[in-house]
């Protein structure tokens, strides 16, 4: 048996995700980053038969014909639709792990990166759709300590490290020491999402203009911002007049929008500032110096890290890949992986 599972181990493909409500990246072993594809599937209506997956899914979002629905199986950062969710999982193996003839014997070991608030029932949901599209044995390691690994936080040292995932579905904080998480937050209407729909509410409240998703997230990233840069933009925007019901095309400026998104930032800024607040003296020393890292794509909304550093009196710094910290992380872990399992096993 042992040398069964030596040959199991030799054949397989580690592979870690980071299953995210708009993105998910994956990392394979030995190879890094390989695949990052928006998390949304096409699906025919009322059959769930899946027609597309990732990017060229997205791009049907808002565009799709009656029978073509784009959906986004993760809200929140945790699974809202099991079956398309394990549908998605299938297809990004497929994608990275061409089948082979011992795959039967030789499932993929899977590290999967899931927020640090979701329960029991949440995290049975996210290792059940994983085996279903074909994974072997299931690792689940919280978002903000993969982000810290990540972006090279000395994690496993006796000091403080604070790390702040923003993604598409939430807002992860945490403070980080001795390869532990001391105190974390999870605000789950804090990220990229719920900047979107702020950005959407305000078209439709002062313009009478509907805007789709995909829209409202060109804004976001062409001239939004959470603090004053220097730098006034403007942006000319597209949609649907609510009154007359036809095509509208109207001029926004950044000004405007920073307004607009002052609520979900508002969280950010909250959930950062809960997380301080229950920090031990001398941890809060340790981040006076280090400061805290900014990580997850909604990290890079413009002058964030402004406005964190001006609320904290911290120093901020947003990682040089942000999007891609969790699944870097994910693939540090697999290092561990046989001790992980063996552990496991023995519990």
């Amino acid at each position: 048996m042992a040398m069964l599972g030596k040959l199991k181990s030799f054949f397989s493909t580690d592979i870690g995700i980071d299953l995210g409500t708009a993105n998910s990246l994956v990392y394979v072993k030995d190879r890094g980053v390989v695949l990052r594809e928006p998390s949304v599937v096409a699906i025919q209506a009322g059959s769930k038969r899946v027609m597309a997956v990732g990017e060229e899914a997205k791009r049907m979002l808002g565009r799709t014909p009656g029978n073509i629905v784009a959906i986004r199986p993760m809200k929140s950062g945790v699974i809202a639709d099991f079956d398309i969710t394990e549908a998605m999982i299938r297809s990004f193996i497929e994608k990275v792990c061409p089948p082979r003839f011992y795959s039967k014997y030789a499932k993929p070991r899977m590290v999967i990166a899931v927020p640090s608030g979701i329960t029991e029932v949440e995290k049975r949901a996210v290792e059940d759709a994983a085996h279903a599209a074909g994974a072997g044995e299931v690792f689940l390691i919280e978002e903000p300590m993969a982000a810290a690994i990540g972006v090279g936080l000395p994690v496993s040292e006796p000091a403080g490290s604070m790390i702040v995932d923003i993604g598409g579905g939430t807002c992860e904080v945490a403070i980080i020491s001795l390869a532990g998480i001391v105190h974390s937050y999870s605000a789950r209407q804090a990220g990229g999402d719920a900047m979107d729909d702020a950005i959407m509410s305000h078209m439709k409240r002062v313009y009478n203009l509907l805007i789709g998703e995909r829209t409202a997230e060109e804004i976001k990233i062409k001239i939004g911002s959470a603090y004053p840069t220097g730098e006034e933009k403007t942006l000319e925007v597209r949609g649907r007049d609510i009154v007359a019901g036809l095509p509208k095309t109207l001029t926004i400026t950044s000004e405007e929008i920073r307004d607009a998104l002052k609520d979900p930032v508002a969280l950010i800024v909250d959930a950062v500032r809960t997380t301080l607040d229950r920090c031990e003296p001398e941890l809060a020393a340790d981040l006076v110096d280090r400061g805290l890292v900014l990580s997850g794509g909604s990290s890079q909304l413009a002058g964030l890290d402004k406005l964190l550093a001006a609320q904290t009196g911290l120093p901020v710094v947003v990682a040089d890949d942000p999007l891609s910290a969790v699944a870097e992380g994910t693939g540090v872990v697999m290092n561990e992986l046989d001790f992980l399992a063996r552990n496991r096993r023995a519990s």
